[in-house]
């Protein structure tokens, strides 16, 4: 059994509340005694992110322009929850259609992990979809410009290698998926 405290918060105010950024400024209590007046936190929410696989062995990928760090990236398709009470299996199923125009027939949690813990609320809810294939037209966002790049399986591990594939969240979803679709194809 671990001996590790968790700090105690002592106050917990928003410093700045924006549609798109909250911070959260909170004063705390180490277990060693010592106080931290401003430890700031983003308040962020949860995401999903779909590993989609075409028939043909191809993953569905977007590029897109990404302002935080300046540049076009190749990732997987996802995007936020629609509401509170919106399922992580529905907003994956919705976020793939908006963003792709892909649907599955087969959505599988991956996993659920945190995004960033040290600084960051969110967690991101990763999904395969199996047999992806195309049914209809991109639904995007008023922020979204996205291209839609079908990436041989074989390819993907390449692409990571030279940086080309360089976000996090999809990096973890590819090896996580990946695995399990190399089980399954080596127990059928």
């Amino acid at each position: 059994m671990s001996s590790l405290q968790p700090w105690k918060i002592l106050k917990s105010q928003m410093a700045f509340d924006n549609q798109w950024c909250q911070v959260r400024r909170d004063e705390v209590e180490l277990p060693s005694g010592q106080v931290i007046d401003d430890f700031f936190v983003n308040v962020r929410p949860d995401i999903v992110l779909i590993l989609a696989v075409t028939q043909h062995r191809e993953i569905v990928f977007v590029r897109q322009y990404r302002h935080g760090v300046r540049e076009i990236l190749l990732e997987l398709p996802g995007g936020g929850f629609n509401s509170e009470t919106e399922s992580s299996l529905t907003a994956a199923a919705r976020e793939l259609e908006e963003e792709t125009g892909y649907v599955a027939e087969q959505m599988i949690p991956l996993a659920t992990l945190y995004d960033n813990p040290v600084k960051d609320t969110n967690k991101i809810h990763l999904f395969l979809a199996e047999n992806a294939h195309p049914s209809s037209t991109q639904q995007l966002d008023i922020t979204e410009e996205v291209e839609i790049a079908l990436v041989p399986i074989e390819e993907v591990l390449g692409k990571i290698s030279t940086g080309e594939i360089c976000v996090c969240g999809t990096i973890a979803a590819l090896f996580l998926g990946l695995n399990v679709l190399s089980l399954a194809s080596s127990s059928s």
